[in-house]
């Protein structure tokens, strides 16, 4: 190990020859190579946000120097070899891509840079600050130390309005009380800018339609109290500020074209009037009385732009508008002023649709293959926004997850129907209070059947009612308050009724094939704001069943555990999903994840329905392991087999993931990352000791670690993984982690690599 650093360390020092010195002998005589400017803030007082003044400042520091890498100026070094006289195809290759023209110190102006960091200052509150500036040069490189010394800044004493007869003004000076400026307030114009942005939107609440915040003016006395450093604001309008924008609209009449085609003309179509909206198309395309459900503004309201971006989202939540545009005329009605007209003009997407679909499928469980999908749609059934899908799905697929176990294969086909409402359907009318986007109701029955390798077959019948939502931009909601899934085991080989026998719980997991319950899911997503600095995602899953099936089992005094003859699963299942990411630069991203879930077997049940249950390892989960081949517990069996893949399931699931996520060049990204997890059984179970939950659960995590490649084209990636174990849990303690390290050998590649292909992130 101490030779491979020491080569290592060698080649980090010969490279840092190569590409840093090298640069010296390309610089012109009369010319220094700028290396960068410094600047140091030297305050009179304690100032709260001087971290981000000091980031702000800096950013000011112009030009930028030539970027380093491990102290090497690669980029530089490429542009000086592309400038030979015949550089070859690799220098001018290296220059395209990292080449970087130099950046001389006679192109640096401190004046300048002096200037704009004390004006600055003084937009922040630093009056009368002062500046120096120390040039630092050699032979052949030149920098700057800036050193500011921050004066003691301004801070508010008194904020008022500069009163008017004007209704106008009496809006304004209410909103004062709104305001984040106070006696603490330093002078800051971005500040003040964000307060002329807050009134500007408060008054355009109140129905100011045309006014805008370039129409006030703030100005600032700092003669009040120049010793104790403060000042007064105050705030008026400019002069000649239009008519027209000082005057609250009200919303005189509101037209919606549901069918709308530029082609069309208004006259020409028919008119229905419903809460005094006027809903104007040909053919009956949307009723009336239901689209106006999703209209929130009302003739006679003021102009308020929340209302009017929520009405357009709400229309645009309905699933089957292609575009959805509110526009506001102005109105002349006689000599008064502040009467608008609001036309939503909506074109619907094509109502029927056929799709088709041959995928290449890879699934979380390591199941891949072929696969068909036959999709048909309406998204305008009964001219209510209804949403009718009507799909077909035939697959074949094959285990990949090596030995034994690549024997598994599978072929599935099924038919789903689905019917969505864009609003609340229940068996009493219920108004809707959601003001960002309307519930919508989900009806879905579905077949399946499904042929395990030989192994069984399954037919299953999946019936769905419930309710999915959107709370606001990041918070989701989905209630399925009726959730049935009967399943009939059929044609079961010897083989895998011998399977069944060594693990009764395992038996007993596939016999409770009627599941009826309850489920609820909440997602909080900050995730899809790529712009944030720090991203969070919350999920979590409440799944109740057969609660309802004891209680009738109860009454009708049938045997327990069974209705109508028929095994049902009763237990109470909760997961939890938390994310949080964090971009420290552009592209780069340091993901990470925690896995929770619990499943409670109640009443007959031993363990959840084996479709209920976690399984652990695979391309999502712990990488460096095998699909299912963690667990429950210290459990090992004795061989991989077909019989190990059912074995090597459980109730309770923990695991944590981390990942550093950056750029190779255009859609190639590379990754780094270290996996740990585990599943356990709720109840004690003879063939598969060591599987039960317990105090010792840290010292049963399966952990791995490894590196990526991802072709991430837009909206579809690609993902390479390979991983090693750093712990075993089945291995007796003492022994489970890993202490050998030997790439170069064949036999420990195959015995402690492990190779992932996937679609898409693993989280």
């Amino acid at each position: 190990m101490s030779t491979r650093r020491n080569i290592s360390l060698s080649a980090i020092i010969c490279l840092s020859t190569i590409f840093g010195c090298s640069v010296k002998k390309y610089i012109p005589e009369n010319e220094q190579l700028y290396t960068g400017s410094e600047l140091k803030l030297e305050t009179e007082t304690k100032i709260e946000d001087i971290k981000e003044i000091s980031s702000e400042l800096n950013e000011l520091l112009r030009p930028e120097p030539n970027s380093k890498i491990l102290g090497m100026r690669i980029g530089l070094w490429a542009y000086y070899k592309n400038q030979k006289e015949k550089p070859g195809f690799i220098n001018r290759f290296l220059n395209k891509k990292i080449g970087e023209e130099p950046v001389y110190f006679s192109a640096v102006n401190i004046k300048n840079t002096e200037d704009l960091i004390l004006n600055r200052l003084e937009n922040r509150g630093f009056f009368y600050s002062s500046i120096i500036s120390k040039i630092n040069q050699g032979d052949q490189f030149a920098s700057v130390n800036y050193v500011a010394k921050v004066s003691t800044p301004y801070t508010l004493l008194e904020y008022q309005i500069e009163l008017d007869s004007l209704p106008i003004y009496q809006q304004i000076r209410s909103t004062i009380e709104e305001s984040k400026l106070d006696s603490a307030s330093r002078f800051d114009l971005n500040s003040l800018k964000v307060e002329r942005d807050r009134i500007d939107k408060a008054l355009k609440n109140r129905g100011y339609y045309n006014f805008n915040s370039e129409y006030l003016i703030f100005e600032a006395d700092t003669n009040v109290s120049v010793s104790l450093r403060k000042f007064n604001l105050f705030l008026r309008l400019k002069k000649d500020v239009p008519e027209k924008s000082i005057f609250p609209y009200e919303i005189t009449r509101i037209n919606v074209f549901p069918n709308y085609s530029i082609n069309e003309s208004a006259e020409k179509l028919d008119t229905t009037v419903i809460d005094s909206k006027n809903f104007i198309q040909g053919n009956l395309v949307f009723k009336p009385e239901l689209l106006n459900e999703y209209i929130l503004i009302e003739k006679g309201q003021n102009y308020d732009p929340n209302l009017s971006s929520l009405s357009t989202n709400r229309l645009s939540s309905i699933g089957n508008y292609k575009f959805v545009n509110l526009r506001y005329d102005e109105l002349e009605i006689g000599d008064s002023l502040g009467n608008l007209e609001a036309n939503f003009f909506l074109s619907p997407m094509t109502r029927r649709s056929l799709r088709a679909e041959l995928l290449g499928v890879s699934k979380s469980n390591n199941f891949a293959g072929p696969a068909l999908n036959l999709t048909f749609r309406n998204r305008n059934l009964f001219n209510g926004g209804e949403t009718f899908n009507l799909s077909t799905r035939v697959g074949y697929e094959f285990q990949i997850g090596g030995g034994d176990r690549s024997n598994l294969k599978s072929f599935e086909y099924g038919i789903k129907g689905e019917l969505i409402f864009p609003r609340v359907i229940f068996f009493v009318p219920i108004k809707e209070k959601l003001s960002y986007s309307v519930p919508k109701t989900k009806m879905s029955l579905g077949f399946e059947y499904l042929s395990r390798g030989g192994l069984y077959r399954l037919n299953t019948l999946s019936a769905n009612y419930g309710y999915f939502w959107n709370a606001n931009r990041w918070v989701y909601h989905e209630l399925n308050p009726i959730s049935i899934n009967l399943v009939n085991q059929t044609q079961t080989s010897p083989e895998f009724e011998d399977i069944l026998d060594k693990n009764p719980f395992l038996r007993r997991s596939f016999e409770q094939n009627f599941i009826v319950g309850v489920n609820y899911l909440f997602n909080y997503n900050k995730l899809i704001d790529q712009t944030r600095r720090h991203g969070v995602f919350i999920g979590t899953g409440l799944d109740v069943a057969g609660n309802l099936l004891n209680g009738l089992s109860n009454l009708t005094n049938s045997e327990s555990g069974k209705l109508l003859g028929l095994e049902y699963a009763q237990y109470a299942k909760v997961d939890l999903d938390l994310r949080y990411y964090f971009r420290p630069a552009e592209e780069h991203i340091i993901a990470t994840r925690f896995l929770a879930g619990v499943g409670i077997p109640i009443g007959n049940s031993l363990s959840l329905p084996y479709i209920k249950q976690f399984f652990s390892g695979g391309p999502n989960s712990v990488r460096a392991f095998r699909i299912r081949s963690i667990g429950p517990g210290s459990y090992q069996p004795d061989q991989t087999s077909t019989s190990s893949f059912f074995d090597q399931s459980g109730d309770i699931r923990l695991e944590g993931n981390v990942e550093y996520r950056f750029p190779i060049f255009s859609f190639l990204k590379g990754a780094l990352f270290m996996d740990a997890g585990n599943i356990w059984l709720w109840n004690e179970n003879a063939a598969l000791p060591g599987g039960k939950f317990s105090k010792d659960w840290t010292n049963e995590l399966a952990v791995g670690t490894g590196v990526g490649l991802r072709v991430d084209v837009q909206f579809f990636v690609i993902r390479f993984d390979l991983a090693t174990p750093l712990r075993y849990p089945y291995l007796i303690e003492g022994e489970r982690w890993s202490n050998s390290w030997d790439i170069a050998s064949k036999t420990w590649r195959r015995e402690n690599l492990n190779f992932n292909f996937a679609i898409g992130y693993p989280f």
